[in-house]
Formats: structure tokens, C-alpha cells, sequence
């Protein structure tokens, strides 16, 4: 049979077509040991009692947007979800569930994104699979991974930790992933570009637990975007937070498409925030230790952690008003991530 330079549903067979994806486009393109072993499970040596695992799945639409494209969020959206957990990223799977008709040629970009990204975030893909849907029925492309990582030893973060009097930090720039995606879904186009923030962390992660092994909490900022992560926070603390709408970092051209649009940048999700909370007398620390990371130059305190019952976030406005800022109800933008 003449190769195809679409999906065939015969891909997804186990057989020729099967074995000529799998050897000659992903694992030739991912590269690594572990994926040429063709086993069907990679066999690890972590060594270490301190484990950190996680698994996501990914839908995007489009596939490719300014910033990165499907496997690129793949990748970050994982190894993040371990780094803000305090953990290491070591190794990553990769399943493809594939539409028929899906062009080899953009698999095949999306591929080479994963493999550098990795390699960016310094993790190596070890084992996946690939599964291929009538057309119709997949949207294209999904992604689905799973992550391991090494936590990081005297290091204990979790959302419960938060106290009052503890202070909130951000790496940069809010939104700037969702107002990507959704301004290229919907055609909206500015003088400036806007390029999503999607990136992996774990380089800024690693600068902040050497700077202050006492930060309480790490989350990144995904979907629900700041509000969702502070309310889950509140929650799980029992402490209400105090953040500054004129201390919120969103670039003009952001700010523009959320106007225009009608979101809240602070319920826009991210793909290369973290927002940390750590005690006040370390804030300066941790900021000066993000700022020598390139994902973290316009990291900034925006907030505080108070007493509050119930445990509630609220946003001191630009104009002297005070708001509450409430977890979504839903996703106020269709799915991005």
C-alpha cells in the first residue's frame, strides 16, 4: 500500500500502517531508548521514595495557536502540574487518539513540538499510544499524558498550608494563553500580536524552592485562570484572601481582547503562571529568585492572606472599591487547554 500524508483509519489496526506510525514517524520523531524498546511499559529507575505523578488530557482548538500548539501544551501542562507540586519532572507518556483524515504532516509538527519542549523541560517521553476514530469523531487531535517526577527533599507544599498573613506572588503576566486562543478562534485580530505564555516551569519552580524551602503553596493558574486557584486555596486553607487589581500584571493587548470580549482576565486560563504563596518575609526572595528565570521577570506580589470567615477572595479595585472574587461557575471560555 502507497503511504498515505493523511490518517487512515487502517493507522489504528496494529498493523503494517500501525507499526510504519508508530516506528517511523512518532518514535523516530520523539527519539529516546525507551521508545525504540517498543515494550509495553517503560521500565524506570527513579530512585526515590518521593514520587510525584499526574496524568491530563488535552483538546485545544485550533491545534495550533501563537505561542505553541497542541504539543507543546501537552508537555508543559504536565511537567507544570508536577513542578508546582514540588516535584522534579523526570519522564512523560504520550497518547495520540487520532481523527481519520488528519493530515501526517501536521502530526508530524506537532511531534517535533513535543520533542523539543521536552527536551526544554528537560523530562524524556518513555511510552505512550495511539489510537485512530472514524472521522468525525476525535476533532482532529487528542492528547493525553501522564507525568512522573522526583519530589524536592524538605519541601512540603500544599494547597492546605496557606495562614494570614502570607503573602501572593505571581511569575507575570496573566490571560495571555486564553486571549490567544480565543482571539484566534474567533478571528479577532490587534495591531500587536498576542502570543500565548504556555511554557514549562520547572527551571522557576526549582529557583523558588532553593530560594525559600518554606513556600506553602504553588498552583498554576490553568483553567478558572487566578480566581479558581485562589477560591481552591481559600477552601482548602480556611483563609480568605486580599489581592490588588492594580498589582495584576495583563498586558495591553490582553486586557484589550477581554474587554472587547467580556472576560475576566482573572478567570482566563494560563499555561505558564504559578501563583505562590509563601510567607511575608520571604516574598522579596522568591520574587528576586523568579526574576532570574526567563518565565519569571515580571513576577510581582499581588495579594495577601487573611482572616476570613467564610474563607473568601476579594479584589481591591483600581477605583477604591472592594469586590468579591468568586470561583467560576463553569468555564466562562470555551475549552482551551
Amino acid at each position: 500500500m502507497a503511504k498515505s500524508d493523511k490518517i487512515l483509519l487502517a493507522h489504528g489496526g496494529g498493523g503494517v500502517l500501525s507499526q510504519e506510525l508508530i516506528h517511523d514517524l512518532i518514535a523516530k520523531t520523539l527519539g529516546g531508548d525507551a521508545l525504540r524498546e517498543m515494550g509495553d511499559s517503560a521500565r524506570l529507575d527513579l530512585s526515590s521514595p518521593r514520587i510525584a505523578f499526574t496524568t491530563d488530557s488535552f483538546i485545544v482548538q485550533p491545534l495550533f495557536f501563537p505561542g505553541g500548539d497542541i504539543g507543546r501544551l501537552a508537555v508543559c501542562g504536565t511537567v507544570n502540574d508536577l513542578s508546582v507540586a514540588g516535584a522534579e519532572p523526570k519522564v512523560l507518556s504520550l497518547a495520540l487518539i487520532l481523527e481519520e483524515g488528519f493530515p501526517i504532516t501536521d502530526l508530524k509538527t506537532i511531534l517535533t513540538s513535543v520533542r523539543e519542549t521536552a527536551a526544554e523541560a528537560g523530562v524524556q517521553i518513555v511510552t505512550g499510544d495511539t489510537k485512530v476514530l472514524p472521522r468525525g469523531e476525535a476533532q482532529d487531535l487528542f492528547v493525553n499524558t501522564a507525568g512522573i517526577g522526583v519530589r524536592y527533599e524538605g519541601v512540603e507544599i500544599a494547597p492546605s498550608n496557606a495562614s494570614p498573613g502570607d503573602v501572593v506572588l505571581i511569575n507575570g503576566e496573566i490571560a495571555a494563553h486564553g486571549a490567544t486562543v480565543i482571539a484566534r478562534r474567533n478571528g479577532v485580530h490587534l495591531d500587536t500580536i498576542v502570543v500565548s505564555d504556555v511554557a514549562p516551569l520547572g527551571a522557576l519552580v526549582e529557583r523558588i524552592v532553593k530560594a525559600c524551602p518554606g513556600v506553602k503553596v504553588m498552583r498554576d493558574a490553568t483553567r478558572g485562570g487566578v480566581s479558581a486557584v485562589l477560591n481552591e486555596i481559600a477552601q482548602a486553607s480556611g483563609v480568605g484572601f486580599e489581592i490588588d487589581e492594580a498589582s495584576i500584571p495583563v498586558a495591553p493587548n490582553v486586557a484589550r481582547i477581554c474587554d472587547l470580549l467580556g472576560f475576566d482576565p482573572l478567570e482566563v486560563p494560563n499555561e505558564g503562571k504559578v501563583v505562590v504563596i509563601c510567607p511575608a518575609d520571604q516574598a522579596e526572595v522568591v520574587v528576586s529568585a523568579m526574576r532570574e528565570d526567563p518565565h519569571g521577570k515580571s513576577a510581582c506580589t499581588i495579594g495577601r492572606a487573611i482572616e476570613s470567615k467564610p474563607a473568601k477572595v476579594f479584589l481591591n479595585t483600581r477605583v477604591g472599591g472592594r469586590r468579591l472574587v468568586e470561583m467560576p461557575y463553569g468555564e466562562s471560555l470555551p475549552r482551551i487547554c
